[in-house]
């Protein structure tokens, strides 16, 4: 039994805090973790953690009738709770790290950078050089952004009537006799409206020229593409994985534990420890026990991001390794989320095993096996550390040439579990994790759970 320790559990997997807390001979700690009737967060510590070494278990999947935002403002509530309580140190356990597949980079979910297309209609090629010009003196400015001596002279070209100003929505009256405020060249109804002791009004709306500009112009059909993005402009999107390191730390986090990051450069992001676990001797251990004849099977990664995770359990086990390669540059967003896909390496009559760290919809995998299967491969296992399975990927993965899918229980997959039957393992990794919560809570190393076994 570990003394002076106190673990926390949210509500997106309470089996595997039961298990840690079963494992490190523990209770759980005793809290109230609900919703207002407004739907804020509710959170009451019922035990005392002053003094005491807090772990929170909090894994990033949207289950158990919440959302994932909704578990991760909890995990935050908690930790500030914790902090508030004097807590010695407060650790954020996520066996799934949220957001992490969105560090800095734009993707769409077809995996291709956002762009905007042409608005003229046209089609224009896409390559991944494609970036916007820098504007220069004599460069061509965008009609939507006018320079200052341009917009001036679109000004002096403004016309005032009364058949453009329907709901006389610029002002009309002079003010106290004078012609108006002095406006531009003293345009009719703009700035100047010849009033005569306040009694004369002038219709006073703007009517531009062809091609200028004024306050409602993006209500203007005809006017639409002006304020669309340009050919070729990539459309950055928030850093929504520096934005989850700035919650936790601010939330009072002094530490966290995960698994299988998606991007390791996420550790990067906090100015606190990240102990990054890995599942990938999980993965081997049951390859040796569990596919026949494993040393004549092949390694495969599913994409070349994930060929360096591959290509480590592959040299362990000196087993053969082979890639699947994505041609991602077509510029349709259809023709990006079938884009082609290539082996390299032969699979004819052997096993194949894809190694991956995270299965979302499943297309990537179900695609994945498909080729393999017309490559000629025998049998094809899918080894992956986090299961989320969202959207239709339990049914696309069934109807899939999939043979056996391997997951973690680092995401709640008693329902996936009853869906998939036979065709879905489910490995453990409580105790990785309760170890790892041990050590770090005596000050001990944890390089050794690297090479978990």
């Amino acid at each position: 039994m570990v003394k002076n320790i106190v673990v926390l559990g949210g509500n997106s997997h309470p089996k595997l805090v039961e298990s840690v807390c079963s494992i490190l001979g523990i209770p759980a700690c005793n809290r109230i973790l609900g919703r207002f009737e407004c739907g804020e967060s509710r959170c009451e510590i019922k035990d005392s953690v002053r003094g005491k070494d807090v772990y929170i278990i909090q894994t990033g999947f949207g289950g158990n009738g919440a959302k994932l935002n909704d578990h991760f403002m909890d995990l935050c509530i908690m930790i500030s709770a914790c902090k508030t309580g004097s807590a010695r140190r407060v650790t954020a356990v996520l066996p799934l790290f949220p957001y992490s597949r969105q560090p800095d980079i734009p993707y769409n979910k077809a995996g291709a950078p956002l762009f905007k297309g042409n608005p003229e209609g046209g089609k224009q090629d896409y390559t991944f050089d494609s970036v916007p010009a820098t504007p220069g003196p004599g460069q061509q400015k965008g009609a939507a952004f006018p320079s200052g001596p341009e917009l001036t002279n679109r000004l002096l070209k403004m016309t005032v009537n009364g058949k453009t100003n329907p709901d006389g929505y610029f002002p009309t009256n002079g003010v106290n006799g004078t012609n108006g405020v002095n406006g531009v060249n003293g345009v009719n109804g703009v700035n100047g409206t010849n009033g005569a002791n306040g009694t004369h009004r002038s219709s006073a709306s703007v009517s531009s020229q062809p091609g200028s500009f004024t306050t409602h112009d993006y209500e203007n059909l005809s006017l639409v593409s002006a304020f669309q993005a340009k050919p070729g402009y990539k459309q950055w999107v928030a850093q929504a994985g520096t934005l989850v390191a700035n919650l936790l730390t601010c939330a009072g986090a002094d530490h966290v534990i995960t698994m299988d990051l998606h991007d390791p450069q996420v550790q990067g992001f906090f100015d606190v420890p990240v102990d990054n676990l890995y599942g990938r001797p999980l993965l081997k251990r049951y390859i040796m026990q569990n596919v026949p004849n494993y040393k004549d099977a092949v390694i495969i990664s599913p994409d070349a991001g994930g060929a360096k995770r591959a290509t480590a359990i592959a040299d362990s086990m000196g087993v053969d390794f082979a890639l699947i390669h994505k041609e991602r540059r077509p510029t349709k967003i259809t023709e990006r989320q079938n884009a082609s896909m290539m082996l390299v390496g032969d699979v004819s009559e052997r096993i194949c095993i894809l190694i991956d760290d995270i299965v979302d919809t499943g297309n990537t995998i179900t695609r994945a096996a498909k080729l393999l299967k017309n490559e000629g491969a025998s049998k094809i296992y899918a080894l992956v550390t986090h299961g989320v399975f969202s959207g239709d990927a339990i049914s696309r993965i069934s109807a899939s040439a999939l043979d056996k899918v391997v997951v973690t229980n680092s995401v709640p997959q008693h329902e996936h579990k009853a869906k998939l039957g036979s065709k879905l393992d489910v490995l453990d990794i409580s105790p990785i994790f309760a170890e790892a919560i041990r050590r770090v809570h005596h000050g001990e190393s944890i390089s050794v759970l690297f090479n978990y076994d």
